[in-house]
């Protein structure tokens, strides 16, 4: 069984360490050699801005790009609130997660025909 390596976030992360972060969570990735899903650890997570939904979507991209899954786990009512007011929470959020930031919100969105 292959060990499934865990990427945690800092507990700051806005604008201003947002391109050091995505480095140091780049080079995690590519030094981990793992064809197993991307999972990332949001808990410490307490300073955050928009900058921190970009940090996650371009790891989410380059996981896709590699062929494997992407997780985000742990992740704090703010962040979850930031990605569906941006509308990437189901990309980004586990579903249980991103409902629960707006526990009677409906997702309107419809397949298109």
């Amino acid at each position: 069984q292959e060990l499934t390596r865990v990427l945690l976030l800092p507990v700051k992360l806005t604008s201003r360490e947002a391109t050091a972060t995505l480095r140091m969570l780049k080079q995690a990735l590519q030094s981990e050699g793992s064809d197993g899903p991307v999972i990332v650890d949001a808990g410490p997570l307490s300073d955050l801005d928009s900058a921190a939904l970009v940090v996650l979507l371009e790891i989410n991209r380059l996981a896709v790009a590699w062929g494997r899954g992407f997780e985000v786990r742990s992740a704090p009512p703010k962040l979850a609130a930031l990605a569906k007011l941006y509308g990437v929470d189901t990309l980004l959020l586990d579903a249980a997660v991103a409902s629960s930031s707006s526990p009677t919100a409906v997702d309107q969105r419809r397949p298109a025909a």
